[in-house]
């Protein structure tokens, strides 16, 4: 794994004037890596910017902030959650 751990994009909010965009992501690593991965996007987060810029045509290019989204994580515990309890209604054979 790099540095910054694995960067997935989950989802992105754009607001309707298009001046601007949260992007939701999510880091696959230690406590370090993620902290090191939200570090490097927000400081690159102008060169992304202009990448976006060159890829999609907009009137504007949104301003964009990162925001790491922890649902997946969540989402993961609840399902642990539930196949724990299955597992405890199960009786021994």
């Amino acid at each position: 794994m790099s540095e910054a751990g694995l960067i997935t994009v989950n989802d992105v909010d754009v607001a309707g004037d298009l001046h601007s965009a949260v992007v939701f992501i999510s880091i696959l690593g230690n406590a370090d890596q993620q902290k090191r991965g939200i570090g490097l996007l927000s400081k690159h987060r102008k060169r992304i910017q202009g990448l976006v810029a060159r890829a999609v045509i907009l009137k504007y290019t949104p301003t964009l902030t990162f925001k790491v989204d922890d649902s997946v994580v969540r989402g993961n515990r609840v399902l642990q959650i539930i196949d724990e309890l299955e597992k405890a209604d199960k009786p021994s054979e």
